[in-house]
């Protein structure tokens, strides 16, 4: 997502897509628990886990105060990477789904805000 002003008009931030991925392990937390609540659109927290013994690299992503999951691992080093580097990353959910398969029920995109 670009955010473009009308000309003449300052934009205070621009915001650039980092990536669109599948949430991972969403049944292991509070996915299904707040899953009536979460709509397309909301925001969701990104807090850097550097001490998780699964994966330095870790991700979570949480909505409201609950974790719903983490990014997966194949696709977190550069957002890890921003994180530890102080820059202004925003996630949204773009889509949920009623899916047996957890990987396909939330997607979300990261965006850095310039």
């Amino acid at each position: 997502m670009l955010a473009i002003a009308a000309p003449g008009a300052v934009a205070d931030s621009v915001q650039i897509m980092v990536q669109d991925s599948p949430l991972a392990g969403s049944q292991f937390h509070e996915a299904g628990t707040v899953w009536p609540q979460l709509r397309v659109g909301d925001r969701l927290t990104l807090v850097r886990e550097p001490d998780n013994r699964h994966d330095r690299k870790a991700v979570r992503v949480d909505w409201n105060g609950h974790v719903l999951g983490y990014l997966p691992r194949a696709e977190n080093h550069a957002v890890a990477a921003a994180l530890d580097r102080g820059e202004r990353l925003e996630a949204r959910i773009t889509a949920l789904r009623e899916d047996r398969d957890p990987w396909r029920r939330i997607a979300f995109a990261v965006y850095l805000t310039l």
